[in-house]
């Protein structure tokens, strides 16, 4: 999986042509709320136009389901803040291979950088359009990959434009060349003990997350809502607890196939409402039982303090770590003790930690140990599906070093 880089390519006097993901959030007066994923980029950006490169900036913003006439999806506040963060003007073309972005590439200049209107304002993006890629493989003569969050998609900007640029410098950002070193070489060579957390809402949406790595892992720990479909597998009551009954057959294979692998929680925070404000928690009857014991009328909210606990014990003793999901209603307090435990336990641990994309990096973020752990990932689908073992065309089209 070792691809060149961007700083393993000359780009004085030439134009790179680099997808990056600022798919970041708008308010309501289209400014950008949050510039995380524009300031990840910043590396592989300026190593281009720092280098005397020309540098033109591609990326989807939502999904919009107008064209371009649509204000809310323009990738134009998102080259206004990276200006801002530059410190020097950037160029905004008002379509993607039209004559404004025609005009504008052409006219840049060494160190110059021009951001292109939403990919998917062209309907050619999503379908992975031959000619729409062409158009924009023919505005430069390298190609970067700095979107990690869509390496998993096959968008014509990931994989027909770099097969339109053979004979053409393919290299990755140093965004993705992180990703692939930390998620690849997790699943490939992982110091051991190796022990995978998994948590949020759905068996389904980790069927082969959890299949793959039972395969792979020491340990595979389960928590959140995803938990009392198993509990249910085993015969367990779970009251009013958010399960999947059509899974339910599936979670007894995997309880099967896993055997001591498969690591569930003891104990279970249940509630007699789904909290939607603190208020709401604060007021609510509480109970910690035991898995499988959740009473009618209480559902199951947050992983116990004993199985925080050993979930804790479990994290101290690896020397890799993989976490994607949270362990229960990490937004309302008293329900974010188990998440937490488990977030503290990484933070303090001397192992490889390698935190998936979506709420496990937003409640690592929240909490503050962003900087006491291995990597965080910028892309939740992305990260689940190099979990899964799955191989992205985006990469493998990439040169290798």
């Amino acid at each position: 999986m070792a691809k060149k880089t961007i700083a393993d390519v000359n780009v004085t006097g030439k134009t790179v042509l680099m997808r990056v993901d600022f798919n970041v959030p708008l308010d309501a007066d289209l400014n950008v709320t949050d510039d995380r994923r524009i300031r990840m980029a910043l590396p592989s950006i300026k190593s281009v136009i720092d280098r005397g490169g020309k540098l033109i900036l591609m990326s989807h913003l939502g999904r919009p389901e107008g064209g371009p006439g649509d204000a809310k999806y323009s990738m134009k506040p998102a080259a206004v803040t990276l200006g801002e963060l530059l410190g020097k003007p950037v160029a905004f073309a008002a379509d993607t291979v039209g004559d404004d972005a025609k005009a504008k590439a052409a006219a840049l200049e060494a160190g110059g950088v021009l951001v292109l209107e939403n990919l998917r304002f062209n309907k050619g993006e999503k379908k992975g359009d031959r000619q729409f890629a062409a158009a924009l493989a023919a505005m430069a003569d390298i190609y970067c990959n700095d979107a990690f969050g869509t390496c998993h998609r096959t968008d014509a900007s990931m994989v027909a434009v770099p097969e339109a640029m053979a004979g053409k410098p393919k290299v990755s950002g140093f965004l993705v060349a992180k990703e692939i070193q930390y998620l690849a070489d997790a699943i490939s060579k992982p110091a051991r003990p190796f022990v995978a957390i998994l948590g949020g809402a759905k068996v389904s949406d980790k069927i082969q997350v959890i299949k793959n790595l039972l395969g792979i892992c020491d340990k595979v720990l389960i928590g959140g809502a995803m938990a009392y479909t198993f509990s249910l597998a085993q015969g367990g009551k779970v009251g009013g607890s958010l399960v999947e009954t059509d899974k339910v057959e599936l979670a007894k294979e995997l309880l099967a196939s896993g055997g001591d692998k498969l690591v569930l929680p003891v104990d279970t925070h249940c509630a007699d409402r789904f909290p939607k404000t603190a208020d709401d928690a604060a007021a609510a009857e509480k109970r910690i039982v035991k898995t499988g014991e959740i009473p009618d009328g209480f559902e199951g909210l947050d992983i116990g303090p004993k199985t925080a606990e050993m979930y804790a014990q479990l994290v101290k003793t690896a020397k890799t770590v993989v976490w994607n999901g949270p362990m229960g209603v990490f937004e309302t307090p008293p329900f974010d003790a188990g998440t937490k435990a488990v977030a503290q336990a990484i933070a303090d641990s001397d192992a490889i930690s390698i935190i998936g994309g979506g709420d496990s990096a937003a409640a690592i973020g929240q909490l503050g140990f962003a900087d006491k752990v291995s990597h965080v990932s910028t892309g939740g689908g992305a990260s689940l599906a190099m979990l899964e073992g799955q191989k992205f065309a985006a990469v493998e089209l990439l040169d290798e070093q």
